[in-house]
């Protein structure tokens, strides 16, 4: 429904229909202490039995039981009209039953006659049999279905949301989809629990039977003989009246009773209940001739009745032999000429923020029905990465492409290729992360995500390439960490308005006053944005954003100039990205500039000030790119986190230098270190060879 039906106020008639359930039922109770008229009684036991075959005929009909979601409230309000008719014709039995079988109406006369045929204990057994059966047999399977049902639903509702969200993740369905799927979890869980509870309202009500039966029984008697007649006039007056008022409300509470049973244990077949045991019982022509086989073999056994075995053997053998009609290849459907509306063409316009594609080869890669388990680790992924850089990952679209080729992948970012990689079906890719595994038989790789030097190598091999020190790394696990390096370095990208505005919204959940000073009285959203994006494009994490907003409003009164105030900012957050860097042993392993290099930048940054160029020389540059990328590569194969420490005016001008030639290389100020934290000199990087690891100090 769309939003404007829902938003249209109601009509008179509609207005006058919602009116009816609460009269009636307000009705209902008002029978319970007004006195009835014997024809009025007649027309309201009626309608109780149709009301009871009506919902019972539904129950068969339905295909899943949230069809019927107002089942529950449909069982108390048919409980308490044949409680509040019970009351009705208890009154007419006890203060007219002197007057014949006709005081309590002629339905109750009519339905004590047919079930007593003259033969008061007759009537009585019987009714005590529908009560147990009823009571016993019915209403308790039922109640217990359901309650075990409700505790499966509870119980399943997190695995299920789950697999919700996972499709999300994967774009095969969309957020409204995804939304009606959980409300509909909700509503399943709610109805199979009230339905656990409406089963009491029968249980009750057969009860409640029994004890208004026995009273009109002993009362009516007791009446009778004061009333002058004989022990044998009043037994069978009242015996009729009792047993045919207990069986005009036993038998619509005994088609409630059934239909709930029916709606309870039919929530496996996803289709109607007649339809389904056709199916599932005759379907099977081995079950079906064995069975026609047996009535046989009972039919001609000695003193057994020939006849209404050899005919349930012919019905039988009938179906098991009937032969299926032929299957007559259907025609290809006509594709009809579809034209697009403006609202579908408006529809697809906005871009997914991230996308995976495959080939048709992975297709099993990231498909759960295949088995594929991308999309949970994609899943894992998003809440890895709001932990590490607290940015909210939304939701990545996974869908085939038959344009790649067939085992190829790649990653889109608003519609853009940003990365791609290419997996070797039936290999895993061994990567040497010691650097000193021995060769092994494979074909030559890089690692997708990080370009390291890897082998693909057979799935045989996999225990042999582990126990050489290599890793071994399956093809969801190659896609996931490729997706995993590609957010981190792109979050600065993925982080918008909307984006935004959400982690406001979660951090005023608890702390409103911060966002409130800041927004927009000191910085406006966008200001804000660039500078948390600027954070994020270097890898700070912007996680803490409380100390984040405390220092953006002490900072803004002095400047808001963007790049001035992330400088402030990352020297406010100084612990914070000290811990980032710090290695294994507590210390940050550093490259320093020679100060001649320093001094060329600092030359630079005054001649662009003045106007009068500021151009680094070409080769100078060039030369002095090349050494910053051989220092990081050396510090990786050091085990250290590769970081260049310089001095504060200095960073973002060296930063913006080294971003296109190493952008993994960290550029700190020494304001941007904790003063406790050890600094090791690894190099010191200049326009020539480097010198060594140790003449600059910290």
């Amino acid at each position: 429904m769309s939003a404007d039906a829902t938003s249209r106020p109601d009509t008179p008639s509609q207005q006058a229909r919602d009116l009816v359930l609460p009269i009636a039922v307000t009705g209902i109770i008002a029978m319970m202490v007004l006195p009835l008229p014997p024809f009025l009684v007649d027309f309201l036991l009626a309608l109780s039995l149709a009301i009871a075959v009506g919902v019972f005929l539904i129950g068969m009909f339905i295909e899943h039981p949230l069809e019927f979601s107002a089942f529950p409230a449909v069982i108390l309000v048919a409980t308490l009209l044949r409680l509040s008719l019970n009351v009705g014709t208890t009154r007419l039995i006890l203060l007219h039953g002197t007057d014949g079988g006709h005081a309590a109406g002629k339905v109750v006369e009519t339905f004590g006659r047919i079930v007593v045929g003259g033969n008061v204990v007759v009537g009585l057994v019987i009714f005590l049999i529908l009560v147990v059966i009823n009571f016993i047999v019915i209403t308790k399977g039922a109640g217990r279905v359901a309650e075990v049902a409700a505790r499966f639903a509870l119980d399943g509702m997190p695995g299920k949301q789950m697999a919700i969200d996972a499709e999300l993740n994967a774009g095969s369905i969309s957020a409204d989809v995804a939304r009606e799927r959980r409300r509909r979890l909700e509503r399943e869980a709610d109805f199979f629990g009230a339905m656990d509870g409406s089963s009491k309202f029968v249980k009750g009500d057969a009860i409640a039977g029994l004890l208004i039966t026995a009273v009109n029984l002993v009362a009516g008697l007791a009446i009778g003989l004061t009333s002058g007649q004989d022990l044998a006039t009043a037994a069978e007056t009242f015996t009729i009246l009792s047993v045919g008022d207990a069986l005009v409300s036993q038998l619509p509470a005994l088609l409630v009773s059934a239909a709930a049973g029916v709606v309870v244990t039919r929530s496996a077949t996803g289709e109607q209940l007649g339809r389904a045991v056709g199916t599932q019982i005759l379907g099977s022509r081995r079950a079906v001739g064995a069975t026609a086989g047996m009535m046989t073999v009972v039919a001609v056994m000695p003193g057994m009745p020939a006849l209404p075995f050899l005919a349930l053997a012919v019905g039988l053998g009938a179906l098991a032999w009937k032969p299926k009609a032929p299957s007559t290849p259907a025609a290809a459907p006509e594709v009809p000429t579809r034209r697009h509306t403006t609202e579908e063409i408006e529809a697809n316009l906005p871009l997914d923020v991230l996308a995976l594609e495959v080939g048709y080869e992975l297709v099993t890669v990231v498909d759960p029905d295949s088995g594929g388990t991308v999309v949970e680790r994609i899943a894992a992924l998003r809440h890895d990465i709001a932990l590490d850089l607290g940015v909210v990952l939304p939701p990545v679209h996974v869908r085939d492409n038959l344009a790649l080729e067939p085992s190829a992948y790649r990653f889109l970012l608003l519609g853009t290729e940003v990365a791609r990689g290419t997996l070797r079906t039936g290999r895993l890719l061994a990567l040497d992360s010691s650097g000193s595994a021995p060769a092994i038989e494979g074909e030559a790789a890089k690692d997708p995500a990080f370009g390291t030097p890897a082998r693909w190598i057979l799935e045989r091999d996999r225990e042999l390439a582990e126990a050489l020190g290599y890793a071994v790394i399956d093809h969801p696990t190659i896609v996931a960490t490729h997706l995993a390096e590609i957010a981190r370095r792109s979050a600065h990208q993925i982080l918008g308005r909307a984006e935004l505005a959400h982690l406001f919204e979660v951090f005023s959940r608890a702390t409103p006053k911060l966002v409130e000073d800041l927004v927009p009285n000191l910085l406006g959203m966008s200001e804000v944005l660039t500078v948390l994006r600027n954070l994020l494009r270097e890898g700070v994490s912007v996680r803490d954003l409380r100390s984040i907003l405390e220092a953006l409003i002490e900072i803004a009164p002095a400047t808001r100039d963007t790049e001035q105030v992330t400088e402030l900012l990352r020297q406010r957050l100084a612990r914070q990205i000290t811990s980032q860097m710090k290695g294994a042993d507590g210390a940050i392993a550093a490259l320093v500039l020679e100060p001649s290099i320093e001094e060329m930048f600092r030359r630079s940054l005054r001649e662009i000030a003045q106007g009068t160029g500021g151009a680094l020389d070409p080769e100078l540059a060039r030369s002095l790119g090349q050494a910053l990328d051989a220092a990081v590569g050396r510090m990786g194969s050091a085990g250290r986190k590769p970081a260049l420490v310089t001095a504060p005016d200095l960073r973002r001008y060296v930063r913006a230098f080294a971003e296109r030639r190493c952008p993994e290389l960290a550029v700190l100020s020494f304001r941007e270190l904790d003063p406790n934290v050890t600094i090791i000199p690894f190099e010191t990087v200049g326009a020539t060879p480097p010198r060594g690891r140790a003449e600059v100090g910290g």
